[in-house]
């Protein structure tokens, strides 16, 4: 199964105290046994880069780039996908709907993914699910 990682999901995992953390650990943990192939855009490195540093410190960022990140599939945003989400992100108009949602949302269309690690409303709203663990 393929499965999106949104920042929202990464900083969970990093983040003992952020609400949403159990449920990260689980589905980065079922991640690994199911062999899902976990996916992200380099706008969520980039944002989940920013956060981690500013937020939590170097050692969260070194584990998130050498265990974390370093199972997931970067793909590199392109001219016309950047356009895409830069559109409808003006369009949208929404204060809290950050540029990276709108270019994740728009590969996600693009690469058929409906299920996500990420605990953003704005996902939800979009109906895009948290993926099923299987024992």
């Amino acid at each position: 199964m393929d499965c999106f990682v949104d920042s929202s999901g990464f900083y969970a995992f990093l983040d003992e105290r952020d609400p949403a953390h159990e449920s990260a650990v689980t589905l980065f943990q079922a991640a690994g046994r199911q062999e899902w192939v976990l996916r992200t855009n380099s706008y969520v490195a980039l944002e989940t880069a920013a956060l981690v540093q500013s937020r939590l410190g170097w050692d969260p960022c070194d584990l998130w780039l050498n265990d974390i990140l370093s199972t997931v599939q970067v793909d590199m945003v392109d001219e016309a996908l950047h356009k895409l989400g830069m559109a409808r992100w003006r369009q949208a108009r929404l204060r809290g709907l950050s540029l990276t949602d709108c270019v994740s949302f728009a590969y996600m269309e693009q690469e058929g993914l409906r299920e996500a690690i990420a605990y953003d409303r704005h996902f939800m709203e979009r109906g895009v699910r948290l993926p099923k663990v299987v024992d």
